[in-house]
């Protein structure tokens, strides 16, 4: 606990959940309701993200079956490019570009996945407040990715059927091992 007693204190680190849960492949149901609830989840959301070592998040990657996301492509270094998605859409895409991408949901696996290079996005923040952003480069995959999620997709719906299959295949011998999901060292 630190000094301060703030409810920084109390922020929740949710485990993170893997392939295999039906949660990430179903969409996620529409955020009505934009209370305090909804933020103190965001801000554990972010937590989790973080803990995790990663530059986005969906509720469906903790479990929970809502349009919810959290992007920082800056991983901590400027807190304003924190970004919350809620109920988001992507309304524009332009440009293409190709690079390695994970999955924090998919750990130890990495795919050359091509995706549009500039994404304009509408969604709401914690309050309900309607926005647009653009993003580009790292953000733009951020938002494709996020999106992804909360339609029940994985990135690996990208990848051609053979890489697809070779993954899952090498899951289902990690199950058959009791090595999946894969266990945090401590």
């Amino acid at each position: 606990m630190s000094r301060s007693g703030t409810t920084e204190d109390k922020r929740k680190v949710y485990p993170i959940v893997v392939y295999g849960d039906p949660v990430l492949e179903t969409a996620a149901e529409t955020v009505t309701t934009f209370d305090n609830a909804l933020r103190t989840l965001l801000e554990d959301m972010f937590e989790s993200m973080y803990a995790a070592h990663g530059v986005g998040l969906a509720a469906p990657q903790i479990g929970i079956d809502q349009r919810i996301a959290v992007v920082d492509v800056t991983f901590k270094e400027d807190p304003k490019s924190r970004i919350v998605l809620v109920n988001p859409e992507i309304i524009k895409t332009e440009g293409k570009q190709s690079g390695n991408e994970g999955c924090l949901s998919l750990p130890d696996f990495r795919e050359n996945v091509t995706r549009a290079n500039k994404v304009t996005v509408r969604a709401q923040d914690g309050h309900g407040k309607t926005f647009e952003m653009e993003g580009e480069g790292l953000l733009a995959r951020a938002f494709l990715h996020e999106t992804d999620h909360l339609n029940g997709r994985l990135f690996i719906s990208h990848v051609s059927t053979l890489k697809r299959d070779l993954i899952k295949r090498k899951i289902k011998k990690l199950m058959k091992a009791g090595e999946w999901p894969p266990h945090e060292e401590m």
